[in-house]
This record gives C-alpha cells, sequence and structure tokens, in this order.
C-alpha cells in the first residue's frame, strides 16, 4: 500500500504544453517589436500593454531555466542522472548556433542597413554573441539578439551553478529551493550596484539581472521532485486559472511605471527590480500549472494542439527572423517606420516570418539536432564496446 507521504511521480520526461508556450512567447516577442516600430506602443491605454509584451522574454528564459535545470534536479533527488558538461554543450550549440549564425550572415551581407555598417567589431560581436558587452554592435535586424546574448551566458554558468549546488543532494537537497531563491533575491539588486561599463553599454543587459527569470524555471525543476500526496501546495501551483490570473496581473502592473518608461528610455534602478520580479513571477505563474499538472491530465486544448506544437518547433526561427521580416516590410510595402498600420504590419510580419522559420527548422535546426543524436548514439556504441 502506497505510503500518504510518498513522493508524486513527476511530470512526463516531455511537456508538450511547454512547446506552445514557447511558441507563444515567440509571438510575443513579434508583437512588441511590431508595436514599437508602427508607433502602437504610444497608443493610451493598449500602447504600454502591446509594448510589455517584451515579457515574453521572461517565459524564453523561465522554460530554459527548467528544461535545463531539471536534469540536475533529477540527480540530486535520486531520480535521475545529469549530462556530462561536454554533451550539455554540444547540443546547447548545435541547438542555437548554426541557425543564429545563418541569420547573422544573411542580415550584414544582404540586409542594407546593416551591411553598410558591417565592420570587424560588428561581425565579430555578433557572430559571437558579445553584443551586450561590445559598444554599437547591435545592428538593424538583430538587436533582439540581446536576450539570446543573455541565454547563452546562461549556458555557460549553469555547469558552474550545479557544481555549486553539488553538495546539495540525498537529505541536503531539501536546501535547494531556499538557495535558489536567495539566489533570485540578490539578482534583483545587480541594477542597485555601480558596475563599470564602457560607453553605450549598460550591465542591466547582462546575466546577472536576469536571473530571476531563469531561477522561476529552476525553482519548479525543483519543486516536482518534491509533489507529496499530503500537500497542498502543488494543487495551487497547478490551479491553471489561479496561477495565469496571477501571471496576468503581474502582467499588467508591468505595463505601468512600476515596469519602466516606455521606449527605449531606461529605467531608474528600482523600476528595473520590478520589472525583474514582475517577470519572474509571470514566467513561473505561466509555467506552473503546465509542470506540475498529474501525468494522466487531460491534454491541455490550445498549448497542445497541433497548431501550437508547430508554432512551438518553429518558434526560434521566428524569433530569430521576424525583426528581419519587419525591416523589409516597411520599404517592400511602401510604409514608413512609426506611422501607424499596427494590424496590417502585424499580419504582414507574422505571415512572412512563418515560412522562414519553418524552413529554419526543416534545413538547419533539425539537420543539427539529428547530427549530434547520431553523434550521442556513436558516443554510446563506443563506450559498451570499451566495457566488453
Amino acid at each position: 500500500m502506497t505510503s500518504p507521504h510518498a513522493p508524486v511521480p513527476p511530470p512526463r520526461t516531455f511537456i508538450p504544453a511547454l512547446e506552445g508556450m514557447r511558441g507563444m512567447a515567440a509571438l510575443g516577442v513579434l508583437v512588441t517589436h511590431v508595436a514599437f516600430q508602427t508607433a502602437a506602443s504610444g497608443t493610451p491605454v493598449l500602447g504600454p500593454i502591446l509594448e510589455r509584451f517584451d515579457m515574453a522574454v521572461a517565459v524564453f528564459f523561465a522554460l530554459s531555466g527548467f528544461l535545463l535545470w531539471r536534469p540536475h534536479a533529477a540527480a540530486a533527488h535520486g531520480v535521475g542522472a545529469a549530462p556530462s558538461t561536454g554533451r550539455y554543450l554540444l547540443h546547447r550549440f548545435a541547438r542555437i548556433m548554426p541557425a543564429y549564425w545563418a541569420v547573422v550572415v544573411f542580415v550584414l551581407v544582404l540586409l542594407p542597413g546593416a551591411a553598410q555598417t558591417a565592420n570587424l567589431r560588428v561581425w565579430v560581436s555578433n557572430l559571437f554573441l558579445l553584443q551586450v558587452f561590445v559598444p554599437l554592435t547591435l545592428t538593424d535586424g538583430l538587436t533582439q539578439m540581446w536576450s539570446l546574448s543573455v541565454e547563452v551566458a546562461f549556458y555557460l554558468v549553469l555547469p558552474v551553478l550545479a557544481l555549486a549546488f553539488v553538495r546539495l543532494r540525498g537529505p541536503s537537497a531539501r536546501w535547494r529551493v531556499p538557495v535558489l531563491c536567495a539566489l533570485a533575491a540578490v539578482s534583483l539588486t545587480w541594477n542597485l550596484w555601480p558596475v563599470p561599463t564602457p560607453d553605450a553599454i549598460h550591465a542591466d543587459n547582462w546575466l546577472p539581472a536576469y536571473i530571476p527569470w531563469f531561477a522561476a524555471g529552476m525553482l519548479l525543476a525543483e519543486l516536482i521532485y518534491r509533489l507529496r500526496t499530503d500537500a497542498r501546495w502543488p494543487k495551487l501551483l497547478a490551479n491553471q486559472p489561479l496561477m495565469w490570473g496571477i501571471a496576468l496581473v503581474a502582467f499588467l502592473i508591468s505595463a505601468t511605471e512600476f515596469g519602466g518608461p516606455a521606449g527605449l528610455e531606461r529605467a531608474e534602478p528600482w523600476q528595473y527590480a520590478v520589472k525583474m520580479l514582475l517577470g519572474a513571477v509571470i514566467g513561473f505563474g505561466l509555467l506552473a500549472p503546465l509542470v506540475l499538472r498529474p501525468a494522466d491530465a487531460p491534454p491541455h486544448r490550445w498549448l497542445e494542439s497541433r497548431t501550437a506544437a508547430v508554432l512551438g518547433r518553429w518558434s526560434y526561427g521566428v524569433f530569430l527572423w521576424h525583426l528581419v521580416v519587419l525591416s523589409m516590410v516597411f520599404p517592400v510595402f511602401s510604409l514608413l517606420p512609426f506611422s501607424g498600420n499596427f494590424l496590417y504590419v502585424l499580419v504582414l510580419t507574422t505571415a512572412l516570418t512563418l515560412p522562414l522559420a519553418a524552413a529554419s527548422y526543416a534545413l538547419i535546426e533539425e539537420p543539427a539536432r539529428r547530427l549530434v543524436r547520431r553523434w550521442d548514439k556513436r558516443a554510446a556504441r563506443a563506450k559498451e564496446t570499451a566495457r566488453a
């Protein structure tokens, strides 16, 4: 007979709803950039909300935190093994860099506004995702890549974080959640520190500022291995109306002065800290009901639909290509930037971006993944042969 205090089995290894959520986040990033470049973000009431769709980045970061930290959480709780650092980095490289490099080369060679200013510093900074560290290297068609630079920095730091948590295993694993919360709390103060930076570079675009957004997902990765049949909190966190309601409230607050000023104006340090906190709440609130719902629960009506699954697969391509498309929509369709036509430009940009995203997935992203999977199989066979 099962003990009433026995752990509840963790969710499935693959959670389809997360793919759908990734697709929604990619469209959110597209919406906020179209709103900015059509001046729709200046519209009373609706404008600040459209502009704050940049909080979709918080969802991306929380997803990465959850998915990449989950193997380490599983190992700490004795129900799995974390991948080797070499294998982990190889998979991250194959997932990110080939498709990214294709966009960078296209933009710096063929996009007029970027190609005309593409000196060696711009090329090197963009090829190696150093834009947030090297002044004046964010260029037309690639300005959204600041967030990818932060994401890749997280990829590189994650093995170090895992090593720092290595003693928190077995009975000590109960301390992992408090330590993660403390790390996120300390990171909220990053914007208050006098970090020296070159001209035109701001430390609030570096990884430490965004640790709370990643930590939201990492916290969920820990919680799925602490589910117990006698606890009430899993039911609360798995309650979609409740958690999504909390995320919506946090999103609406972020669209006020508490989330910072509109446009490209820099926020005050306290506003930036509040934005990071609200982003963490949004990421946690949107993902918690998806990862903590019982494994035998019925499929999510929308996020596990075929359409959402396709958007999820294409999401990285949408993120990579949408600004290239947006920059070309204005001259091709004889439109002036910052002069309205939000819905028209949104439809055009989405319709033209999706085929490029599909091509990126089919021709670059998936072949790179298959290549790495074949390498994994060869490495596994080599190990078996050596043992024999």
